[in-house]
């Protein structure tokens, strides 16, 4: 699944324009390298999202295309 999707469907950012966004500026890092929009993430990979004077630093356990809002957090466990 392409990060800027998954960043949306995790509920992480609120719109797929915006991920898409924060990628293009390089605040989006996978595994330590700088993502763009369409790069593929899978269960395992450590993402890390600077916003700001906030950083959220996460691994991805699941890929989902359709989750509901209560189930979003279960795609990803914080880990900074």
């Amino acid at each position: 699944m392409r990060i800027d999707k998954f960043l949306k469907n995790a509920r992480i950012i609120k719109r797929r324009t915006i991920a898409k966004e924060a990628c293009d500026q390089g605040k989006v890092f996978i595994n330590g390298n700088s993502a763009k929009p369409g790069d593929e993430v899978k269960a395992g990979d450590q993402v890390h999202i600077n916003f700001g004077s906030n950083t959220m630093k996460f691994e991805i356990l699941e890929v989902k295309d359709n989750v509901g809002k209560d189930a979003a957090s279960s795609l990803y466990k914080i880990i900074e």
